[in-house]
């Protein structure tokens, strides 16, 4: 699985470039709007689009390093075994509610392309380009998700998510 490692790092690492795009965009719309009087039609929608990708790329990266929201007080304190069963548990959870996301994602990404929908901004871009990358990332950490949950049972320790 070291490709598919490769490739979640290169993602978590666009996720990084985009939202330092989306701030510069952001930045440069402020400066614009405020100082010069005048606004951009392009660098709230794109900083969006930033976003939305950038949050949603990084999600498999966060799951395999634990950085997402997790509280531990009590799990801490549990045997080993008992927290792996619990980690199990929690992975199987999500990949039902990723399941969900990417199967009513692709529904919703496909009615819009399909329609022809846009966003109804100055810029009018194709809905359907921020709602693509909801099944195609979700459809990423269900996969990350059964290779934490491999990892589990063969005793490997996930990383310590004290944050």
């Amino acid at each position: 699985m070291k490709i598919y490692e490769k490739f979640i790092l290169k993602s978590a690492w666009l996720a990084a470039i985009l939202f330092g795009l989306s701030g510069v965009m952001l930045t440069y719309e402020v400066g614009a709007r405020y100082l010069f009087v005048a606004p951009t039609i392009w660098a709230a929608e794109l900083s969006q689009l930033s976003l939305i990708y950038g949050t949603l790329l990084a999600m498999p990266w966060a799951l395999q390093h634990r950085r997402h929201i997790q509280i531990n007080a009590i799990i801490h304190k549990l045997s080993e075994k008992s927290q792996r069963i619990i980690g199990i548990i929690t992975m199987i959870i999500l990949i039902i509610f990723s399941v969900y996301v990417v199967i009513y994602g692709f529904e919703i990404f496909l009615d819009s392309f399909n329609r022809g929908r846009t966003t109804g901004s100055l810029l009018d871009l194709p809905s359907w380009m921020a709602e693509l990358p909801v099944p195609f990332c979700f459809l990423m950490l269900i996969f990350q998700a059964v290779l934490e949950i491999k990892k589990m049972f063969k005793g490997i320790t996930p990383p310590s998510g004290d944050h």
